[in-house]
């Protein structure tokens, strides 16, 4: 089915197609169903174009073609362009120079807002971010090479994270994501990039900050995965290759959600049950910063064409530094001018609810100096 889901800055329609055998395409349909469900978008970068084509591709298979058995055990939400505006420019920003893949949590543009209704409503076990990676000659005048892999992946990095999630990413989805990219000739690496200062030699893995769909998902309690081929600024360049890219790397996720169907039916509401059992319990980190590390990065010669292995300084997500942690409370207020606040909580799934009675709390109050 086609699902509307909202209009972009430009009034152009963002859709979605639901996938399912069941009664309906509608949230409680899927839900009846009793299979997880994979959300899947594409190109919230308009000049990223790979992951969009792959996603059609994806959803033939899936509706008349070799990927129709995997609906016996899942249920599939795709989000193919999520950026009309930005797409019709060959740009990467949305109208208003605005981010869309960074407004994962302000919800400032109506293009994350509707993502972020498609995500509560359907309550996605998988998401995934089909994106691409800028090819980009600094690396050549930083550390004389050039960027060659097919794929860069990552999953939810952020703080506060469940352990088990974290470990449901690597060894279910990650592990055999390599192998079915390595088995048809493609190769990857952990996301990363680096400044556009000559003169800062580092590089960084996708931060902590949860802002990106792929940490805010992490941060609802599923499996948030990014995909990004190498491509963003190529236009057309290659295309088959970078389509084919994320075709294998979305299929082989959409088989190990099929392979664990039973075992992500019990994760998310155990997730659910621990992370509400933090409540008033422990620390919580509030600011947190990548672990400085050095890396083995393969790139290419750029003269030859072969592969020049480079020692650069690198600032690894996988192991997080806190900078500021609190006691974890046991809720938030909010005065009651704080509409919007409260709608974009609710458009996260945040349950919010408001006092109708004079009571007494202890608590503490903040307020902001800088920004």
């Amino acid at each position: 089915t086609l699902l509307p889901i909202g209009a972009s800055q430009q009034g152009q329609p963002l859709e979605a197609l639901g996938l399912t055998r069941g009664t309906g395409t509608d949230p409680a349909s899927l839900l009846a169903t009793g299979r997880p469900t994979v959300l899947l978008i594409g190109q919230q970068h308009g000049d990223e174009p790979a992951g969009s084509e792959a996603l059609l591709v994806v959803a033939r298979e899936l509706a008349q073609g070799l990927l129709q058995p995997l609906l016996e055990r899942i249920n599939v939400v795709i989000v193919p362009r999520v950026n009309p505006d930005g797409a019709a420019r060959g740009e990467a920003l949305a109208s208003g120079s605005q981010d869309i893949a960074r407004d994962h949590l302000l919800l400032n543009t109506p293009e994350a807002q509707a993502l972020a209704k498609l995500s509560r409503d359907y309550q996605p076990t998988v998401v995934v971010d089909a994106g691409e990676y800028q090819v980009s000659d600094v690396y050549q005048q930083k550390f004389g090479a050039v960027q060659k892999f097919d794929a860069l992946l990552q999953y939810a990095t952020t703080a506060n994270l469940p352990e088990f999630l974290t470990r449901a990413d690597e060894e279910w989805y990650r592990r055999p994501l390599l192998a079915a990219l390595k088995g048809q000739g493609l190769s990857t690496e952990w996301y990363h990039g680096t400044s556009a200062d000559m003169a800062d030699r580092t590089v960084f893995m996708g931060g902590p900050e949860p802002v990106t769909s792929r940490n805010v998902e992490g941060l609802k309690n599923a499996v948030s995965v990014s995909i990004h081929s190498r491509g963003a600024n190529l236009g057309r360049l290659h295309l088959q290759r970078r389509v084919h890219t994320h075709v294998i790397a979305i299929t082989s996720i959409l088989g190990s959600t099929a392979q664990r169907a039973k075992e992500l039916n019990q994760l998310r509401p155990y997730l659910d049950k621990e992370v509400a059992g933090f409540a008033c319990k422990g620390q919580a980190a509030i600011a947190v910063a990548n672990t400085p590390a050095q890396y083995d990065l393969q790139m290419l010669d750029p003269v030859t064409g072969a592969d020049k292995s480079v020692t650069v300084d690198c600032e690894s997500a996988l192991a997080l530094r806190t900078l500021k942690s609190r006691v974890r409370p046991c809720g938030y207020w909010l005065s009651g001018s704080s509409k919007e606040a409260v709608e974009r909580l609710r458009l996260q799934g945040v349950k919010v609810l408001e006092v109708l009675e004079p009571s007494a709390m202890l608590g503490d109050i903040y307020r902001e100096t800088q920004r």
